[in-house]
């Protein structure tokens, strides 16, 4: 197979529906007792231990000529593996697609780019192309060099706004870092319903995590009975009426669909945010979330990134039609 591919996540690389390569290892004394899929990730490194284990449960993995189908399975020193590396979806889903992408920042290390709303961030079951990052790998032959082609952080498919994506692999490593010790400023202007009757600002503090009632969805969960994540949303009254508010939320924490579930746990759930209890209205037909504001200290120069992004057309109609104000001058970071 050849080597000028594009590297997928973890290091894997795609292959073309037409290809198969059959590749047989020896079980090291270093891998003696291990699972199959472990072993095989080890044995295996240019692909993810996912689609290892992918194929051993389709029946592509044999331990001395006999098919094994469980990932489980122990392989002993001396066993002879043989795995048939072919295409899925999820393989070639890291392929370069061309599309545009409103990049609002760039250098040699990073891009801070104004994702719209309607994109997905990352391949994943129902949406394997066409997503940022399908869209990032044609943009930037660096992007292959990165696990995830660089993305280090991800919105919602119908959260428009500012993402940031590193370009080289010391930038990445940083920038996780950086979010997972919240360092990276993040906030964002929602539309909900109702009009907002507690102080502002105040501070949302409520652990999420997955709805015990519905796993497709998240919830507000009380970690003493349930599985979660503790959770910090401010929010800041910018216009409100007595139809819906004009809100600024600042992340303290970045547990998926955060803002959308404490807004609805408080009673304010966004508009068209039909996941969480919000109604379509005002014209607004994906949840009223915008990622506005990103300020993060450079990774590699040092310097203060600090960026902001215009609301987008839907969001500003809306607040016409619900007669709500908006001044980004006004906003203040």
């Amino acid at each position: 197979m050849q080597d000028n591919v594009t590297l997928m996540e973890d290091g894997e690389r795609p292959l073309e529906a037409s290809e198969e390569e059959v590749r047989t290892i020896q079980v090291p004394m270093a891998l003696h007792g291990q699972r199959l899929d472990r072993a095989l990730a080890q044995l295996v490194p240019e692909f993810s231990r996912s689609y290892l284990q992918q194929l051993i449960e389709q029946g592509d993995a044999l331990i001395d000529g006999k098919t094994v189908t469980k990932v489980s399975s122990k392989v002993r020193l001396g066993h002879r593996i043989e795995v048939t590396l072919r295409a899925t979806p999820q393989s070639q889903a890291f392929v370069p697609e061309e599309m545009p992408i409103d990049v609002v920042y760039e250098d040699a290390h990073l891009r801070v780019i104004n994702k719209p709303a309607g994109l997905v961030v990352h391949p994943a079951p129902g949406n394997w192309r066409g997503t940022l990052l399908n869209g990032l790998l044609a943009l930037d032959p660096l992007a292959s060099e990165v696990p995830r082609a660089g993305i280090v952080h991800r919105l919602d498919k119908d959260t428009s706004g500012l993402m940031v994506v590193a370009r080289t692999r010391q930038a990445m490593d940083a920038l996780v870092q950086q979010i997972a010790a919240r360092e990276v400023h993040r906030q964002y202007l929602a539309i909900a319903h109702k009009s907002w009757m507690s102080t502002s600002p105040t501070t949302l503090e409520a652990a999420v995590g997955r709805d015990p009632a519905n796993r497709l969805r998240m919830a507000v969960v009380d970690l003493t009975y349930q599985s979660g994540k503790t959770a910090a949303t401010t929010v800041e009254v910018l216009d409100k009426n007595t139809l819906a508010s004009l809100v600024k939320c600042t992340l303290h924490t970045g547990r998926t669909h955060q803002i959308r579930v404490h807004m609805a746990h408080v009673g304010h759930p966004l508009l068209a945010d039909v996941v969480y209890g919000g109604a379509k209205a005002a014209d607004m037909t994906r949840q009223a979330l915008h990622a506005w504001h990103l300020a993060f200290i450079h990774p590699i120069t040092g310097q203060s990134v600090d960026l902001t992004s215009a609301l987008p057309a839907d969001m500003a109609q809306a607040l016409s039609i619900l007669g709500l104000s908006y001044n980004s001058e006004l906003l203040g970071a």
